[in-house]
């Protein structure tokens, strides 16, 4: 059986909720139907429904600008409807102004996540409902699938003064919920005075990862061409914090990484010994085609997964950094340059969501001594998101 998104239950049911109602839309190539019909062609189809603008997150509406790639405001080439850009050159640039939600009344959400902390997608939304709290517009989720499924949460909270536009509050790094419940979540806990519609998901189980869905996968962005890269996401985003290579501009970006002056073999000698869940490392030379050492011929390895139940991306992008620096610590290098729109905090830390991952590689930290506070972190936001879930 096929998962039924919201979208697929809008375009089916109707909703009294937006009926006649101005609506934004904050979308991207993922909000699509089992068809590949998008959901601008299929909601401005409908008599009951006006669509008064469109909303592009990160990557634009259309989905073709690089990672931190600012977006112009603009016109839609094919629907011709105005597009506001939630990713511009400033930190103020990700939430809606109130001129831009003067035309609509019920601002709807439809990307697709990818399950992990740093994707900024639901990022936008939540900076979007409180934008929408403020002026008095409702706000309408489309649910979707949560890639990766619902039931694991890996990585530790984010401590105070380390929230950014890859972790706006505090979650693991792997939260295991949906655009809905995360919805619901900050609504509640925020208390915004928000009129917030979640239209849930039928059929999806929190044991289901996309494969399962029965949907199409449409690349959230450009370097998130398989559910295989979601996978391992949640861990190898971290080399984002380093000058290390993630595999940009290769077919399998954050699946390959590395440098020019690593030893390949040597690398997945020690990461195999590391004894991971569920994954293999195979040595592997690539060379990217552009930012980190572009056209350079890079040393690393590929990861396999051989198990997506028992793997775990987080230690295992924790594990990668590691074998990393202990290989080649005057080589090594972390990012320095400004990351999303922050430049007195190492990218790395924002990442990993303190200074204690980066400080524990440094001082040689094993791996059970980095991950020793991950299992508190995880059962606390376990506990507290179980409030909020919408599906078994």
């Amino acid at each position: 059986m096929t998962v039924q998104t919201g979208l697929a239950r809008l375009a089916t049911d109707g909703s009294s909720l937006i009926a006649g109602k101005r609506l934004g839309l904050i979308v991207n190539p993922t909000a699509v139907d089992t068809e590949l019909h998008h959901a601008i062609e299929l909601l401005t189809a409908r008599p009951d429904l006006k669509i008064a603008a469109l909303f592009g997150p990160e990557h634009g509406v259309r989905g073709d600008a690089q990672d931190m790639i600012d977006v112009a405001d603009g016109h839609d080439a094919r629907s011709g409807l105005p597009v506001h850009s939630l990713y511009g050159t400033t930190l103020e640039s990700l939430t809606p102004t109130p001129a831009m939600l003067e035309g609509i009344d019920v601002m709807v959400y439809d990307v697709q996540d990818i399950g992990s902390r740093y994707y900024t997608f639901v990022w936008t939304m939540v900076l979007a409902m409180r934008a929408c709290a403020k002026a008095g517009k409702a706000f309408c989720v489309l649910d979707r699938p949560n890639p990766l499924g619902g039931v694991h949460v890996e990585g530790p909270l984010i401590q105070p003064d380390f929230e950014s536009f890859v972790g706006l509050v505090s979650c693991p790094n792997r939260h295991g919920m949906t655009a809905g419940e995360i919805a619901r979540w900050r609504h509640d806990v925020e208390k915004l005075d928000l009129e917030l519609y979640v239209i849930s998901m039928r059929g999806w189980q929190r044991d289901m990862r996309f494969d399962h869905t029965g949907l199409p996968w449409v690349m959230p962005s450009p370097n998130m061409p398989t559910t295989d890269t979601a996978l391992v996401y949640p861990g190898m985003c971290l080399v984002e914090g380093t000058e290390l290579s993630e595999g940009r501009g290769t077919t399998r970006p954050f699946e390959l990484a590395g440098a020019p002056y690593l030893d390949s073999h040597k690398l997945a000698h020690a990461l195999t010994s590391m004894e991971l869940p569920g994954v293999k490392f195979r040595p592997a030379g690539f060379l990217p085609q552009f930012q980190k050492h572009a056209r350079q011929a890079c040393n690393g390895v590929q990861m396999h997964v051989t198990n997506p139940e028992t793997f775990r991306p987080y230690r295992t992008g924790v594990a990668f950094l590691k074998a990393c620096y202990d290989q080649s610590p005057a080589s090594f290098k972390w990012r320095t340059k400004a990351y999303e729109f922050v430049d007195k905090i190492p990218a790395i830390d924002l990442l990993a969501g303190s200074a204690a991952l980066r400080e524990g590689i440094e001082a040689g930290a094993s791996l059970d001594d980095l991950s020793a506070r991950w299992p508190r972190d995880e059962g606390a936001f376990a506990e507290e998101r179980a409030a909020y879930t919408l599906y078994e």
